[in-house]
């Protein structure tokens, strides 16, 4: 593994033995260490670039770990820093959380501690840079990434199907639930493929009467029926050189199903009132959101077009199976809406993070566009927009910035366990492998909070 595919920890402490033991155990967990025995040393060699965390002692001689913090927050707010020491207390560690620090680690502790927090800071970072580097291909106008949005491991993997195949003229199968982009995957295909330059012609059967179907796809001449003033194009004949998009074909009439296998299979339409026939010189891709061999065991869709039309088969993944991109995707959509409405950008607060991420979102990305689109659009205070408009109760850190030292701890606690089952819909389980807590305890702290698991399935 070379160094560039590890992940990379800065350790800053002033004690070298700390130091020795410390990066021993994380290079033996498959850690890239570079130590520091100051401050100011680790930040000479710190940017914005920096795919790492840090890792570093408050008590230090000239520069403490809280200067430190304070000088990387400036720098770039995003870099994980992890705070560790012998001399810390309560408050020191909410300050440090308030500052920004990703966590606080008091001496001793255990290695595995350690290399928990780290193991989800590096994960954090990586996220970043990742959601970084995608918005920068986002400027480029031409990429499939501005097209599709996401750095999920099935969105990657959808980009690079549809690349693999943009340049054949092979039938494409579409699948994916309401409002997941199969319009703009079509439009991929037509876009990066051989066919750019012509048409792209999209029909929605599902919104097409069936009395004017026919004439719909396949046109009709002059005095073919009562009502055709004159000769119309149908969509196969005006989608030639270019690609044609049925899109939800499982809605299409049987009868008509008939018809389009025969044009497909022939590669020629008739328009209705003529005998001539007009050869075809097109691709087809289809969409569909319901399981079309379902369909074709009931009767609703004939086997042979299903074939005929799913030579390659796309599933275009549900937002709720790609839930890292949403953070992505909101801001994405946030800033393209104050760019149409003329209002300021905004993005989502730290803790509006976890309600986003736990939604089900039954609407995918077009719920979640509209969801974008309200929070640019309401005039509510920007910690409270969210929760208004997605009817979610939650807590922020400005709750709980009034009281004694005790209140605002609980207020925090209270504030933790609230965003994990959150996040977690109720599975306590994971919330407890999140907080790294026996379940006792966090059946205890539940109960003095208020706070039932049923209220957030």
């Amino acid at each position: 593994m070379s160094t560039e595919d590890k992940k990379i920890i800065f350790l800053v402490d002033d004690d070298a033995d700390m130091r020795a033991a410390t990066g021993q155990w994380l290079e033996l967990s498959g850690y890239t260490i570079k130590s520091f025995p100051e401050a100011q040393a680790a930040l000479q060699q710190l940017t914005e670039a920096f795919p790492g965390v840090v890792v570093s002692d408050v008590r230090m001689p000239r520069m403490d770990g809280m200067a430190l913090l304070g000088r990387i927050t400036a720098l770039d707010p995003d870099i994980p820093v992890v705070l560790v020491t012998a001399h810390g207390d309560v408050q020191m560690a909410v300050d440090a959380m308030r500052q920004g620090a990703y966590d606080f680690i008091e001496k001793p502790f255990e290695p595995e501690q350690l290399l928990d927090v780290v193991e989800r800071a590096c994960e954090k970072r990586r996220l970043v840079m990742e959601n970084r580097e995608l918005r920068r291909k986002l400027s480029n106008d031409g990429g499939i990434e501005r097209k599709l949005i996401g750095n999920s491991a099935p969105m990657r993997r959808l980009r690079e199907e549809i690349l693999d195949i943009a340049e054949t003229d092979a039938p494409v199968l579409i699948l994916g639930e309401t409002g997941t982009g199969k319009e703009i995957v079509a439009r991929c295909l037509h876009d990066f493929g051989a066919r750019k330059d012509g048409r792209f012609v999209a029909v929605n059967c599902g919104a097409v009467p069936e009395t004017v179907f026919e004439s719909e796809l396949f046109g009709h001449e002059k005095g073919a029926f009562t009502g055709a003033d004159q000769r119309r194009i149908g969509r196969f004949e005006y989608a030639q050189g270019g690609t044609l998009f049925l899109d939800e074909i499982g809605s299409m009439p049987l009868p008509l199903q008939v018809k389009v296998l025969r044009a497909l299979q022939e590669k020629e339409i008739v328009r209705i009132g003529s005998n001539e026939a007009h050869t075809l010189d097109l691709r087809l891709i289809s969409a569909a959101n319901t399981d079309l061999l379902e369909d074709c065991a009931a009767g609703r869709f004939r086997e042979d077009l299903y074939y005929r039309i799913n030579v390659v088969e796309l599933r275009v993944p549900p937002l709720r199976e790609r839930s890292e991109d949403i953070p992505l995707l909101f801001d994405y959509f946030a800033a393209r809406a104050a760019e149409d409405y003329h209002r300021p950008q905004v993005s989502l607060q730290l803790a509006d993070i976890g309600p986003v991420m736990s939604h089900e979102w039954p609407g995918n990305v077009r719920e979640l566009k509209n969801i974008a689109e309200r929070f640019v659009l309401s005039s509510l205070p920007l910690e409270q927009r969210l929760s208004s408009i997605m009817h979610h109760p939650q807590r922020n850190a400005d709750e709980c910035a009034g009281g004694s030292l005790q209140d605002r701890l609980r207020c925090h606690e209270r504030m933790l366990l609230e965003q994990a089952l959150i996040r977690f819909r109720g599975d306590v389980q994971a919330v407890m492998d999140e907080l790294d807590i026996p379940r006792r305890t966090l059946n205890e702290k539940m109960s003095r909070h208020g706070l039932d698991r049923r209220s957030y399935r």
